[in-house]
């Protein structure tokens, strides 16, 4: 089913709320809405990302564990990611949990689970090499933390070397740093006497403390950490049982939760939630759920892991809190895509450990669903670490003073129109719209709410990655005037940014010269930063891959692009959409014409010249009663599309797996010049883009080593571990983060341990570093 336009922009509100209160929660230890909010809105976002999948993409707060770190700290480049949990509410959904992996495994493989309570803390890295802690960081957005070292080295319950012997040379261990309800009690105590600010909970408390400058603060702070994981570990072995692993790590000195669990089957899990919710208000510390985990790591690995995190762990969350409060009155902000929402400003209330001052309200449809009016009294939900739900009306409380909520006629922020988006619904054939319940400013980049997301997206870390361009920086740029599109970052000079605060000579020419550096870019990272609505870098990629250039991907029609990977039926419209539209056109055109382009521009990838084939394009017109076997026929019987298109339902019907009504609904198609336009323009392009309309798949040579599994370890003098992976996957290669029975090869340098070992046991083959040099100057590379 083709992705609705009002979905899609569902998809665009909740993902950007949500992407702001990660960045609160995460990188400012600062949220303002509490856990359970967060949870709804997440679980929103997975219900209807679950319904729509091709709607999925790396941009999405699903994909992703959490925000950016701050500037301030020197950033640490995790080794082995790490990655965020999915979450159950209820028994019903564990169920499903334990469903899956009993399918994936086999319904004969018997398994153990480990019940953990979920630390309601800060997650830290701690790397411990020859014994020797070497650094602590922070978990960041799960690939890159911050460097928090000097501060976990002043938290007693973490080890300065570890204790007794057999640890491996090196090895990361993961945990969670909290604050015990009795010192944070204490804590605020010694601050309401001097006069200080109080934390509002012990998470914030413990984050908070984990992120001083001068260690001795953090010092004085009554931190804990118990563990819970490992990472990366080189150089030794541990026990083949999660539960074994942390009982180890306790013999090496670490503190391990003494609630944990190990439970035969799911109905052990169930008890054991029972069990902990009822003893949640007695434990010394906070936890806000339980973390289930297989605990067998042969298991473990057989599972695998999704994009965003393993399949063989969940985290089931606790009920959330509720509180009743008055809404005082609703504002609207203005993202980045000109989306309108509404946000209810409400009378404060304090909710599971927050100060709950205001909530999205989402959209029309929202407030619609609720029958919220102005000055009603409400019941706020709270039910995460983020934002807060407005749960329900308290009708039997509303007074005569409660008023409608009007949403705007015109952009609050530049007084642009505002347009309500239209829904678009596909059936086989037919095409419809109707009025949908999100609102969106037309200003675009005249609208400075929009403008200054523009900025921020275009020079984040995963778009263009201008270093130093931040989001105080860019809204410094946009307030003066001096930066109204991307292309004018080009055009900033050494006098405009000394005028601005916070800048100094060597500031002003050092994002001067990071500005210009970032002209030459490879084209997926042009492509994102762009902002195309539902393009993440998944879909960025696969589009610079396919058209090799900026210009091919501005004529591409969406009949052409619903035939790539990953691209449905409303993406594509949404990428043809957004090259037509004259704005966007005008943005594109200034920055090539100050000489941004792509480093690794080319032509149409030869994978592509031949992969659609006329059976494919049929099946994509969405012809009624016509699906892949029939398209097929079709296809075969006519390998031309001029016959196909002048062909009588006598001839059609006549072809073996056509059936009558599917020859009527052929002719009927292609009788109207709308859709007969369409086929002929799609074919055309084929030929223009040299990837030949025909009726069977074109064989195309594989790359060198498509098909095959590389894994990098140990440390790479010529050329690092990021620049061998890449040039790997540039001739086809997968390359894993560790070694199985799959593996076809393992590039090993210096210091190579446990992954190497594991190879050699395997009987995989295993080159040195001079020998990947060869391989890849062996294919131009």
């Amino acid at each position: 089913m083709p992705l609705p336009a009002a979905i899609s922009q569902q998809l665009d509100e909740l993902r950007a709320v949500i992407n702001q209160h990660n960045y609160r929660y995460y990188a400012m230890d600062d949220p303002s809405v509490p856990d359970a909010e967060y949870d709804r809105l997440m679980r929103q976002l997975q219900a209807i990302e679950a319904d729509y999948p091709e709607a999925v993409n790396p941009e999405s707060p699903t994909q992703r564990v959490g925000a950016e770190p701050l500037e301030g700290f020197q950033q640490i480049q995790h080794e082995v990611p790490m990655l965020s949990l999915d979450n159950v509410f209820n028994s019903e959904e564990l169920l499903d949990f334990d469903r899956r992996i009993t399918e994936r495994l086999g319904s004969d493989t018997p398994f153990r689970l480990v019940c953990e309570p979920k630390l309601d803390g800060a997650a830290v890295s701690l790397l411990y090499r020859h014994g020797k802690l070497e650094r602590g960081a922070t978990r960041g957005d799960g690939a890159v933390g911050e460097d928090i070292t000097h501060n976990v080295r002043t938290i007693k319950s973490i080890p300065l070397r570890l204790m007794g012997e057999g640890y491996p040379d090196v090895i990361e261990v993961r945990g969670e740093i909290y604050m015990p309800k009795k010192g944070f009690d204490e804590l605020n105590e010694r601050a309401r006497a001097n006069d200080e600010k109080t934390f509002v909970n012990p998470r914030n408390a413990a984050a908070g403390s984990l992120r001083m400058l001068d260690a001795r603060i953090t010092a004085e702070r009554p931190l804990e950490m118990c563990c819970y994981s490992v990472g990366l570990v080189e150089g030794g072995d541990l026990p083949a049982g999660h539960y074994a692993i942390l009982e180890q790590l306790q013999q090496w000195g670490f503190r391990i939760n003494s609630e944990m669990r190990v439970v035969d089957n799911v109905q052990g899990c169930l008890e054991y939630h029972d069990y902990l919710l009822a003893k949640r208000s007695s434990l010394p510390y906070d936890i806000d759920g339980i973390v289930y985990k297989v605990d067998d790591l042969e298991l473990q690995q057989e599972l695998g892991f999704t994009a965003k995190g393993p399949r063989w762990a969940i985290a089931h969350k606790f009920p959330a809190e509720e509180e009743i409060t008055k809404l005082l009155d609703v504002d609207f902000q203005v993202g980045r895509t000109g989306a309108i929402t509404p946000v209810a400003r409400l009378e404060p209330v304090f909710v599971g450990g927050v100060t709950v001052s205001n909530a999205t309200l989402h959209n029309r449809d929202e407030i619609e669903r609720l029958g919220v009016k102005i000055n009603d009294t409400v019941v706020v939900r709270r039910a995460g670490d983020v934002i807060p739900q407005v749960a329900k009306v308290v009708l039997e409380r509303r007074g005569d003073d409660a008023i409608d909520i009007q949403f705007p006629e015109r952009c609050p922020v530049c007084d642009s129109d505002v347009e309500r988006v239209k829904i678009v619904k596909y059936s086989k054939g037919s095409r419809t719209e109707e009025e949908g319940a999100a609102y969106r400013c037309v200003g675009r980049l005249v609208c400075q709410a929009q403008l200054n997301q523009a900025i921020i997206h275009y020079a984040s870390r995963k778009a263009l990655d201008i270093d130093g361009l931040g989001e105080k920086i860019v809204e410094q740029l946009v307030a003066e005037g001096l930066v109204k599109s991307p292309a004018d970052l080009y055009k900033l000079q050494f006098d405009n940014l000394q005028e601005l605060e916070g800048f100094a000579e060597l500031s002003a020419k050092n994002l001067l010269a990071a500005i210009a550096d970032r002209k030459s870019v490879p084209l997926s990272k042009l492509i994102f930063a762009l902002g195309i609505p539902d393009v993440g870098e998944e879909t960025a990629k696969v589009l610079a891959e396919v058209f090799g250039s900026i210009d091919k991907i501005r004529l591409a029609l969406p009949q052409l692009l619903v035939n790539l990977p990953d691209i449905g039926r409303e993406v594509a419209n949404e990428i043809t959409g957004f090259f037509a539209d004259s704005h966007n056109a005008a943005v594109i055109d200034d920055l090539i014409a100050v000489g941004v382009n792509a480093s690794d521009g080319g032509e149409i990838s030869p994978k592509y010249q031949g992969a659609i084939t006329m059976a494919e394009c049929i099946a994509g017109f969405n012809i009624p009663g016509v699906g892949p076997t029939t398209a097929a026929s079709l296809a075969k019987h006519f390998n031309d599309l001029a016959l196909l298109l002048d062909a009588s339902v006598a001839s059609l019907a006549a072809i073996d797996k056509v059936s009558a009504k599917a020859a009527e609904s052929v002719v009927s198609f292609f009788a109207d010049h709308n859709n007969r336009d369409k086929a002929q323009q799609l074919e055309q392009q084929l030929l223009d883009f040299a990837m030949h309309w025909s009726c069977e798949r074109q064989q195309v040579d594989a790359l060198p080593l498509e098909g095959l599994i590389y894994v990098v370890t140990g440390t790479l003098e010529t050329m690092g571990r990021s620049e061998a992976k890449a040039r790997l996957q540039q001739l086809g290669a997968k390359v894993a983060g560790s070694v199985s029975k799959k593996t076809d090869c393992v590039v090993a340098g210096p210091g190579a341990g446990s992954k190497l070992t594991k190879a050699q046991d395997l009987g995989v083959d295993v080159i040195d570093e001079a020998a990947l040099i060869v391989l890849l100057q062996q294919h131009g590379l």
